[in-house]
């Protein structure tokens, strides 16, 4: 079950021990920066950015999967030059960056490199790099929904904020009208006072649906 922290992993963890995490995808790539040298890895990115990461995309996108592309990528270029582009029919509308809780952000802003810092100043992270690309035939608000509706299933319920708040955000997002500033107040407690990366992320879609999507939700009626 989560706990509060402190104290943290690294100073009380596996079986009541100091314990080391890792990324899975850092321990991947330490043979190879072992027997290539760091400059090598070093050698790849964009944007001011080093190395590579490994993006499993989906969504709208011609040839879904996962991509070994540099750091710093940018979500137009990764879907241009490593996933053949836009599926026939499709417009790029929008894009969630890191998965469920990684926020959804407009196509306008489809330049932003993608990296593990690069993203929170639009109140969205690359988290697990599980990036869902959007058409004109989707909406945020439908993905905002979906998420929710994840989050609130997955809740362990140990938390009130978490297990309360995703509940009720949900009822909330699926009203014919938005109470907005009653979510923002529900999305300030779930953040401040839950336990762990859940509850604390799982408000990221609804905010950016209000912040990047107002148009959505003046005809939420005729949302696809």
């Amino acid at each position: 079950m989560p706990r509060l922290r402190p104290p943290y992993v690294a100073q009380i963890g596996l079986f009541g021990r100091p314990t080391l995490e890792h990324n899975f995808e850092s321990l991947h790539w330490v043979r190879e920066i072992l027997e290539r040298g760091g400059e090598w890895f070093a050698g790849f990115g964009r944007n001011g950015r080093r190395g590579l990461r490994s993006f499993s995309v989906s969504g709208r996108v011609r040839e879904p999967g996962v991509k070994l592309a540099p750091a710093g990528i940018t979500v137009r270029e990764l879907v241009l030059e490593y996933c053949g582009g836009m599926a026939d029919g499709h417009d790029f509308y929008g894009y969630l960056p890191g998965g469920a809780s990684g926020g959804i952000l407009p196509a306008s802003m489809g330049d932003i490199p993608l990296d593990f810092d690069t993203l929170q100043p639009y109140g969205c992270f690359i988290g697990s790099a599980a990036v869902v690309v959007l058409s004109q035939h989707d909406s945020a608000v439908a993905a905002a929904r979906n998420t929710m509706r994840f989050f609130a299933d997955e809740s362990c319920g140990q938390c009130t904020p978490c297990r309360a708040g995703t509940a009720k955000a949900l009822d909330l997002i699926d009203a014919s009208q938005w109470d907005v500033a009653l979510l923002g107040e529900l999305s300030q407690v779930m953040r401040d006072a839950s336990i762990c990366g859940l509850g604390q992320a799982a408000p990221n879609p609804v905010d950016c649906v209000i912040k990047y999507f107002p148009h959505e939700l003046g005809n939420l009626r005729e949302l696809p």
